[in-house]
């Protein structure tokens, strides 16, 4: 690994930075993995939580765009604050490399040459997420197989030909956070697998001790103390993924009177959501507690049997769901999402088709009543211990920050940034 020094700039609307050192987003701990290593880093980013437009912490220098006074720093679009904030810093002290963790960072791409700097973006930046939406809607019919296919070739070329092709035409570099993605980037999207990189570094997982479950917490929630707790996260973005888990999670409180369920989370479909729990007459078995920080996700984590994520939207893993498994919980995902390339079925964990609701109603009666409605032996104890073991074995943030690394190096390489001349000066750029 080569060790020059790099200025790394990362970009995105959603790396935060908390008040407390342990309390961070989702790419403070992958910024200060850089720095660490001796690497210049800032972030450029929307909203802090603590209402700063610039904190500087941990050899880390971050700024927010949206934190100046009321009404004044949201009359252009992001992308266009993105691009006056990195030309200002540029011209200060240029930086070797950009790393856009979505679309912020294109009207930087569109001038790289001129500023002779080299980007990457995280596979979040295409539509790709959307497409996995539109598929978990699929129930397994003739119809709806016929529907979602006409819908996902729509909304592809759609995407493709209105924004992901000129985005992918300004990338130096695509990280991808499994090999699915990168098969699909080379053959749907036509991007080169010479540039793609597979590092699943947005992982942010703490120490992963084991955890015992919070005294009093169920008390707190009105939750019996023998009580099964089925947990689910969403951004709450999509009803129809939470839609089967609430119709499946009616058909089991027949089956177990005694199991509650969590959502946790908030966002525009919130209200909806609990429309349809109401509806559904689950008023008094489900609870939905909004955002919560991370020491109370850790809570509610350490209290559940089982842990259910069928979003098919994120394209990364799902740091909750990876924490869950570090504590032995059995965890259900959906088969279209990245973590069906981690959990192997019925050994580690179980997957589904998000949509199909049977399957998960007779998944969850068989792990909350094994000796009642199990047909086939399955120790769920083993199931939490190999869950634990797979996140051991494959987690490893040291590796995980070396290999980014690696990746820069080798985008620079390829672009012979790395043998160039220092920037001495930055030119005027239009947008």
């Amino acid at each position: 690994m080569s060790t020059q020094k790099l200025r790394i700039c990362l970009i995105g609307q959603k790396i935060l930075v908390q008040s407390r050192s342990s309390d961070t987003g989702m790419l403070w701990p992958l910024a200060q993995g850089l720095s660490q290593k001796g690497h210049d880093v800032t972030i450029i980013s929307t909203t802090s939580p603590i209402k700063k437009a610039e904190v500087f912490r941990d050899g880390i220098k971050a700024y927010y765009l949206y934190d100046g006074p009321a009404g004044k720093s949201k009359v252009y679009a992001f992308s266009d604050q993105v691009l006056k904030k990195f030309l200002s810093l540029h011209h200060d002290k240029p930086f070797d490399i950009v790393h856009s963790v979505d679309d912020s960072g294109y009207k930087i791409g569109r001038n790289k040459k001129s500023l002779k700097v080299r980007l990457a973006y995280d596979i979040e930046a295409t539509g790709m997420a959307e497409l996995f939406s539109i598929m978990a809607e699929n129930n397994g019919t003739l119809r709806s197989q016929f529907k979602t296919s006409i819908q996902i070739g729509f909304r592809f070329l759609q995407s493709y030909f209105l924004k992901e092709r000129a985005l992918l035409q300004t990338a130096d570099g695509i990280f991808t956070t499994t090999p699915q993605q990168r098969t699909l980037l080379e053959r749907y999207y036509l991007y080169p697998d010479y540039h793609t990189y597979t590092v699943p570094y947005g992982i942010n997982l703490g120490d992963l001790t084991e955890r015992q479950e919070s005294e009093n917490f169920k008390m707190k929630l009105q939750i019996p103390d023998d009580a099964q707790i089925i947990l689910a996260v969403s951004d709450f973005t999509n009803t129809l993924e939470l839609k089967p888990l609430l119709k499946a999670f009616e058909k089991v409180v027949l089956k177990n009177s005694n199991s509650y369920l969590i959502l946790i989370g908030d966002g525009p479909q919130w209200k909806n959501v609990e429309y349809l729990m109401l509806k559904l007459v689950l008023g008094s078995r489900v609870i939905m507690p909004g955002s919560v920080d991370a020491h109370e996700l850790l809570n509610y984590i350490s209290l559940c049997s089982v842990y259910v994520n069928l979003s098919s939207q994120s394209t990364g893993l799902e740091p909750s769901m990876i924490e869950a498994m570090a504590q032995k919980k059995i965890v259900i995902g959906s088969e279209l999402s990245p973590i069906s390339e981690f959990i192997t079925e019925k050994e580690n964990g179980f997957l589904v088709r998000p949509a199909d609701e049977e399957t998960l109603v007779t998944l969850l009666s068989n792990i909350l009543n094994p000796a009642i409605t199990s047909t086939e032996s399955i120790d769920f104890a083993q199931i939490g211990e190999k869950a634990r073991q797979k996140v051991l074995e494959s987690f490893n943030r040291q590796k995980m920050i070396e290999s980014l690394i690696e990746a820069y190096y080798e985008i620079l390489r390829k672009s012979s940034k790395l043998s160039s001349a220092p920037v001495k000066r930055v030119v005027s750029i239009g947008k």
